[in-house]
């Protein structure tokens, strides 16, 4: 099973192919390539595997998907 997971981004650095971010997930931050999501900006919250993030999704939906996996331990 694959698994996606939103998370907000803190901080970007470099450009186009090199844009990583700082991405946290309820707290946990790991380094996160922007390449597919070139509108993505401080604050977004994004859908991430395997360290790139794929989507931009709205705070209400990120924090939905959030809540659902710390009922079922995942994070």
């Amino acid at each position: 099973m694959c698994l996606a997971i939103p998370g907000q981004i803190i901080n970007i650095t470099g450009e186009d192919l090199n844009r990583i971010g700082k991405v946290s997930f309820g707290g946990a931050v790991k380094q996160v390539n922007l390449a597919y999501v070139p509108e993505a900006k401080v604050h977004d919250y994004v859908i991430v595997h395997v360290g790139f993030a794929l989507s931009i999704l709205d705070e209400e939906e990120a924090t939905k998907t959030l809540n659902y996996l710390q009922e079922m331990e995942i994070i």
